[in-house]
């Protein structure tokens, strides 16, 4: 081409893309897919929640998210983030919302935007502000005229806001979907006729909104035209659209699933989920987004549930301190490879379904212009399956889908995996590297006692138990409860030596019980059943006895019809109650004084100011209500950093006056139902795959680098149960071992599909590692084996067969360099034992 002609080409390029900026492009669907300037698409997309990540994270996230092979980001809107005082908007820091969109368009991605106003997402009060709670007759998700009102305010302000920044894909920007309401059908019936006419009316409140893209309700079957009703689930292959004009969408694949305080650990196999979304593509779905694909942290309170824990990793393929969970997020990379392959045949037509035998299926997508594509899955869990298809046999492994994008030859299969396998660790930072000014790790401490009982002058008088969050609007986790009783003489709780018990009942979700000062005892609930019921066995004086009963929350319901009227709080009854002689006087009427919140929190504690704090010679340790203060250099370097709460109960954390979020290491998984590998065949459900019982829910907490300075850094903790501070350590979130594990019958690898079909050949399967991060190299090979051997990353073994010759051909090709592919054959390595299918198990390590 010459030189004019090359002029020419990029001035109508230029021109093309100023045209697409300019005007926008034109987004609709038919019944087979999303339609975006004319062309039906097959898209992959994942989400990541703004909020629980930071803003210089955004763009990292972003663009390992394409290297995975997303097409689209979808996030929801917080509404309480956005609007914590009515009428009064934030959208600064990590909630710039305009900013992450923007940063999505830059790398040439397209965004989901998920306004809902209600998100669920296991985020406090559904992502509801209190204040909605507030408002005279107001009635959440329901034909209710002030709840309507305030939903249309909000949704039109943020898709305002959008068009202002020209986000929408019909003015350039990179939006092409909306969502109003969210999973309202699984809870709908419980609204009656009511709810019918609230979801008819958001759907037309929405449409009226103008915004140029389409509108999805998800797990909404009555969905009203022109919204497009999508599956939410572990799987969606046997969803079937509401209307024959609307697309087969899934919202929300669960890449695992939320941690509980007090729950162990939910994973979920990567080759169930690449079965699951094979299967999905399989059977006519065009659209996919996993949930979550970066999970994140729940900073400050914005925790749901109730229990729901600080991270919220999700088990996701980015996983929640930003690196790549491998091999899930390699895995499902080659996945979405496979499934692009096969993308204009799959667009054209829709897939010819036919039975190969039991619990065997194909389906076909060809077109009359020659192009086919096709879907060969064994639904079984227990055996392989050989299957005859297009006069070809093929062997499939249980639960397992092959994709082929010819009709002829296999390019992945889900249960296959040819991604390279990481073991993230820990790394415990060392006092010499975290020292501070006066020699010693985190040395320097001051502290400050929180007062027990009233210590404000804000507080209360009412007769008779408040519920919680009528009381304090959420404005913290804490109201104390507090009552003075005179005990005479001669009453039968002092009299013949008779022993005494407290009685109280709470709604949740936990509550500590003083008499006279002292703690006399505790209790709390789980994610099963927040309420609370304690006897606590007391100690009464003759005359005046003071009881403060301290009740708190750990994040506000989330989820189920009228989730906003659960309560919380001690609303009783409280007794006292003699265990000899049988006497009981019922408190809960009497003349209670209230107190939201701490007197800390009034002092602005969490920001390491105020002269409150005091210092001596020794730490109080082990001691309930205590605020505690020291400063610390950040560990050096650029690699995410967590803070290791062993020693500590139960409480808050802030970093230089930023909440890390709750932290409860005391409370422990239970100690059966984990397992070391989970059998991925067979339906998942969210208990099924679980690890870390017996041992605190989470005991590592992300302290984002961006909160951090070099030096002089201020930690702040509030610890409500009591704990020993200077067992506190930082660690850094590393890669150790890198490893893959490949078999002869493993498919080529698809990266090379395209180059091999041009050639004429098919080349074998590949073994490739490359280190995570960009300034490592591989410097050594830990094991490597071919022929037969066994166990998994961390713990491979040799086999009875096994080349001698293995460890130095992997060692000359890849140490010393960033990545490297050996081919797996008895070319490369010869033939240790004649017959046998033979594989090349490798773990190296990177520095």
């Amino acid at each position: 081409m010459r030189w004019t002609e090359q002029l020419l080409l990029l001035s109508f390029l230029a021109v093309g893309v100023l045209r697409r900026a300019t005007l926008g492009a034109n987004v609709t669907h038919d019944h087979r897919a999303l339609v975006i300037d004319g062309r039906r698409r097959v898209l992959i997309s994942g989400s990541i929640h703004y909020p629980r990540s930071t803003p210089d994270m955004w763009a990292d996230l972003i663009q390992k998210s394409k290297d995975g092979g997303l097409d689209v980001i979808e996030t929801y809107v917080f509404w309480d983030l956005h609007e914590p005082v009515r009428n009064q908007y934030d959208f600064e820091g990590r909630n710039d919302l305009v900013k992450f969109i923007k940063l999505v368009g830059d790398a040439g991605l397209y965004a989901h935007l998920r306004i809902g106003p209600y998100v669920c997402a296991e985020w406090n009060y559904g992502g509801f502000p209190l204040w909605l709670h507030f408002i005279p007759g107001i009635k959440f998700r329901t034909d209710n005229e002030p709840f309507k009102a305030e939903m249309q305010r909000f949704t039109a302000k943020i898709v305002d806001l959008m068009k202002q920044e020209k986000l929408y894909a019909s003015q350039g920007g990179p939006i092409i979907l909306s969502q109003i309401e969210n999973e309202y059908g699984n809870i709908d019936s419980a609204f009656g006729s009511a709810g019918k006419r609230y979801i008819n009316w958001a759907a037309s409140m929405a449409a009226s909104l103008d915004t140029g893209v389409p509108w999805v309700m998800c797990n909404q079957a009555d969905a009203p035209d022109p919204m497009i009703n999508t599956c939410n689930g572990f799987y969606c292959d046997q969803f079937t659209p509401a209307s024959a004009n609307r697309p087969k969408m899934w919202t929300e694949n669960w890449t695992g699933w939320f941690l509980l305080f007090g729950g162990a650990v939910p994973y979920r196999p990567v080759e169930d989920i690449a079965f699951a979304v094979a299967r999905f593509f399989q059977r006519g779905g065009t659209f996919q987004n996993y949930y979550m694909y970066h999970g994140g942290t729940n900073f400050g309170r914005t925790t749901g549930g109730p229990f729901i824990a600080t991270s919220y990793d999700y088990d996701a393929p980015i996983d929640e301190y930003g690196f790549p969970r491998q091999p899930k997020w390699g895995h499902l990379k080659d996945v979405h490879k496979a499934i692009k392959l096969c993308e204009q045949a799959m667009v054209a037509t829709d897939p010819a379904i036919s039975s190969l035998g039991s619990n065997l299926e194909a389906s076909v997508y060809k077109t009359g212009s020659g192009l086919c594509a096709a879907f060969l899955a064994n639904v079984g869990t227990q055996s392989d399956a050989t299957v005859n298809f297009n006069g070809n046999s093929y062997q499939l492994p249980p639960w397992s889908v092959s994709i082929l994008p010819d009709c002829k030859n296999v390019v992945l299969n889900t249960a296959k995996i040819n991604s390279a396998t990481t073991i993230p660790k820990f790394v415990r930072q060392s006092s010499s590297d975290t020292v501070d000014a006066s020699g010693g790790f985190m040395s320097g401490w001051s502290w400050f006692n929180e007062p027990v009982g009233i210590s404000s002058s804000n507080a209360v008088m009412k007769p008779g138990l408040l519920e919680q969050i009528n009381t304090t609007a959420d404005e913290s986790d804490y109201l104390w409860y507090s009552l003075s009783t005179n005990i005479e003489v001669d009453e039968p709780f002092l009299k013949d030596g008779s022993h005494t018990v407290l009685h109280v009942e709470s709604l949740g979700h936990a509550l500590h019980a003083y008499i006279n000062g002292k703690l006399a005892g505790s209790g709390k609930g789980n994610s099963n059943d927040a309420k609370v019921s304690i006897d606590v066995p007391i100690t009464l004086i003759p005359g005046k006895n003071k009881i403060d009963l301290l009740s708190l929350t750990v994040g506000l319901q989330n989820y189920g019809a009228f989730f906003d009227e659960k309560g919380a709080g001690i609303t009783g009854p409280v007794k006292l109650v003699g265990v000899n002689n049988g006497s009981t006087v019922d408190l809960s009427s009497q003349q209670w004084t209230y107190q939201t919140g701490l007197k800390g929190e009034e002092l602005g504690l969490s920001n390491g100011g105020s002269s409150a704090w005091v210092s001596g010679a020794t730490l109080p340790k082990e001691q309930p209500l205590i605020w505690y203060k020291t400063t610390f250099d950040a560990p050096s370097g650029t690699i995410p950093v967590a803070l290791d709460f062993t020693g500590m109960g139960k409480g808050e954390a802030f970093v230089n006056g930023q909440s890390i979020g709750r932290y409860w290491p005391t409370y422990i998984a239970p100690s059966s139902g984990c397992t070391d590998s989970c059998n991925y065949k067979g339906s998942y459900s969210s208990n099924k795959c679980l690890k870390n019982c017996g041992k605190p829910s989470q005991q590592l907490y992300h302290v984002p680098r961006s909160w951090l300075k070099p030096s002089g850094n201020t930690l702040v903790l509030f610890e409500e149960m009591g704990g020993d501070p200077t067992q506190l350590s930082f660690a850094t979130r590393e890669i150790g071992s890198l490893c893959s594990h490949i078999s002869e019958s493993h498919p080529q690898h698809v990266e090379t599909w395209r180059s091999s079909r041009k050639r004429g050949s098919r080349p074998g399967p590949v073994l490739s590692l490359e280190c995570p991060l960009t300034d490592q190299v591989i410097s050594s090979i830990e094991f490597a084996s071919f022929g037969t051997p066994s166990g998994s990353c961390g713990s491979f073994s040799h086999g009875s067969c096994s080349s001698t010759q293995a460890l130095s051909i992997v060692q000359k090709a890849c140490v010393g360099s960033k990545s490297c592919r050996v081919d797996v054959s008895i070319d490369t390595f010869g033939d240790p034992c004649i017959g046998v299918t033979k594989s090349l198990a490798v773990e190296a390590a990177c520095t």
